[in-house]
């Protein structure tokens, strides 16, 4: 189910789609992360950069939960934060996810070859794992999926939706 968009929803995701485009002259796909802090202060932001790195974990979501645990002051715990990210995460990113604490998790569109929050599994909101973030999917979706459309159109020739 789909809950209400809120301002600072939208304001974060556009913040996202501003990242992930950062990366559409490279070999890596579009998908930007940011996280809020509490207060709704951006904390960090990240793209993939996993062809950039050489690093098969180097995915947006990552990449953020990273920077903004090391300046959030709380260890590694982001209770009270919000992770906004262009496209569903993975089942390696919705683990993150769960392992930060993050209390929010606000994507664009849905992944259904790899998504695990919904469309292939969804590791966030099963009971068993603990802890259960709040859940906003589809803020911008049609943005962020025409990036991704774009990207593989001319990178691979692809349309991966």
């Amino acid at each position: 189910m789909t809950l209400p968009v809120a301002e600072a929803d939208t304001r974060a995701m556009r913040e996202a789609i501003r990242v992930a485009r950062s990366a559409m002259a490279t070999r890596d796909v579009p998908i930007g992360a940011v996280v809020l802090g509490p207060d709704g202060r951006v904390l960090s932001y990240a793209r993939n950069a996993r062809e950039y790195l050489g690093d098969p974990t180097a995915h947006a979501e990552i990449r953020a939960l990273r920077s903004a645990a090391r300046e959030f002051g709380d260890g590694w715990r982001l209770g009270g934060c919000t992770l906004a990210v262009t496209v569903e995460p993975c089942a390696m990113c919705a683990g993150a996810v769960l392992l930060s604490r993050v209390s929010r998790l606000v994507f664009g569109c849905f992944e259904p070859k790899t998504g695990a929050v919904g469309s292939v599994w969804d590791i966030v909101r099963d009971r068993r794992l603990g802890q259960q973030p709040e859940v906003v999917s589809g803020v911008l979706a049609e943005e962020c999926a025409a990036l991704l459309q774009e990207f593989f159109a001319e990178h691979r020739g692809e349309d991966p939706l």
